[in-house]
């Protein structure tokens, strides 16, 4: 099946893809549910293993780092190989690395394995991204599904930590949340050798190679929405790794004290929501327009709970979430919708580049402010505050300028024939 008709040229309707679609979905929650429950897995691997601060934030950067690495040398296999072989090859690597959880216990095991579903992760994530394109009929349509997409992996981003303390509590292994993972990977792995993917559309004039890749660094739009990414990033991380420090010992009204409790669930569960209201909102305001005024709100909410105190950071630290939830599928659909369809895989691997680089980066960077002032995390939010500053004044520009407007209506016409 191809998404190209071989004779008009005719871009075939996305609901002939539902099963591919409906799997893309299948594995971002899937992969969401480990990545994300990485707090909960050290609180508990602290104790169990004797480990100290440093040592436990290794859980968090070792997947990053490799999914930084994975997504700037392996993005361009989705174009080379195709998205289908590329997405199986990816989740049998993960699913593998997810069933060796019970090969032993010790720290050197666990980091290898976290390592190595890192690169797994960005293997088959870039080449979803990539796919994404092939199954929708314009740019616009593609940010929406972006946003789907990124609200089932905010779905798993919830339901993986309840995993863990569920297990946690009923003195069950949180290994066994992998072992979940790698069943989801096998059944995932069967439903896509079974299914017609879009064929992917090459390119007969430019070879598809790692060096093409790292050429896309010279290109405006690449750096441009790449940048944009990771100093969201910075902030949304910070929100999940830091929070309940700030927070940690805070009494207050009896809805203020649960709030900061539950917070950073909270904050998953408005970011969930958020990104399947976008689909509505993408398609009934401009862009440009909502990414400014949410990277506005955002700003905001960072300040006043960093100058502000506890009691205001437990409430708009979590609504936050509700804003943050459009930009980073929006930022990340448009900077692929910038280029050819042949090369979505290589741009998708240059942006989660950015994005796992950041979110290794600003957590042990929060850390150290933080501590430069006497262990007060308020310092590190005001790092992560200036940060989403720098997000709302690139939004501004990104909205007086739109200077992707003119790369967004091309690929319409190339791309997607309207």
């Amino acid at each position: 099946m191809s998404n190209l008709d071989a004779n008009a040229g005719d871009v075939i309707p996305a609901p002939r893809y539902f099963a591919v679609t409906a799997l893309t979905y299948a594995m971002f929650f899937m992969f969401a549910m480990t990545t994300d429950a990485v707090g909960e897995i050290i609180k508990i691997a602290k104790g169990d293993m004797n480990l100290s601060n440093t040592q436990a934030s290794a859980f968090h950067w070792a997947t990053m780092t490799a999914i930084a690495l994975s997504g700037i040398l392996f993005g361009y296999f989705a174009d080379k190989f195709g998205r289908k072989k590329t997405i199986i090859a990816g989740l049998g690597l993960y699913g593998l690395a997810s069933a060796s959880f019970f090969l032993g216990t010790s720290f050197q095991l666990y980091f290898s394995l976290l390592f190595v579903s890192g690169l797994a992760i960005g293997i088959f994530k870039t080449a979803a991204l990539a796919l994404i394109s092939d199954i929708t009929t314009s740019t616009e349509e593609h940010t929406r599904t972006m946003n789907a997409l990124e609200g089932f992996f905010g779905i798993g981003a919830i339901v993986g930590p309840l995993l863990v303390i569920s297990l946690h509590a009923r003195g069950i292994s949180w290994t066994y949340l992998y072992l979940f993972a790698a069943a989801l990977c096998f059944v995932m792995i069967v439903w896509a050798a079974f299914t017609s993917y879009p064929e992917t559309k090459k390119s007969t004039e430019e070879p598809v190679n790692l060096w093409k890749s790292f050429a896309l660094m010279s290109n405006k739009y690449a750096m441009g929405f790449s940048m944009a990414i990771a100093l969201y990033v910075a902030a949304e991380v910070s929100i999940f790794v830091w929070l309940p420090s700030y927070l940690e010992g805070y009494t207050g009204t009896q809805i203020a004290t649960w709030m900061a409790t539950y917070a950073v669930m909270v904050f998953f569960v408005f970011r969930a929501l958020g990104r399947f209201l976008g689909i509505w909102i993408l398609k009934h305001f401009k862009w440009t327009t909502v990414m400014m005024v949410f990277s506005g709100i955002i700003f905001a909410c960072f300040a006043a709970s960093a100058f502000f105190g506890q009691t205001i950071a437990a409430f708009l630290m979590p609504l936050s979430g509700l804003f943050m939830s459009m930009m980073y599928p929006t930022l990340n659909s448009k900077g692929i919708s910038c280029f050819p369809k042949t090369k979505h895989g290589a741009v998708a691997g240059l942006i989660l580049f950015f994005t796992a680089v950041s979110a290794a980066a600003i957590a042990p960077l929060m850390g150290f402010v933080a501590d430069s002032f006497g262990g007060d995390m308020r310092y590190g939010f005001i790092l992560a505050t200036v940060l989403a500053g720098l997000l709302f004044i690139g939004m501004i520009y990104n909205f007086m300028r739109d200077p992707a407007a003119s790369a967004l209506k091309q690929a319409n016409i190339t791309e997607y024939n309207l």
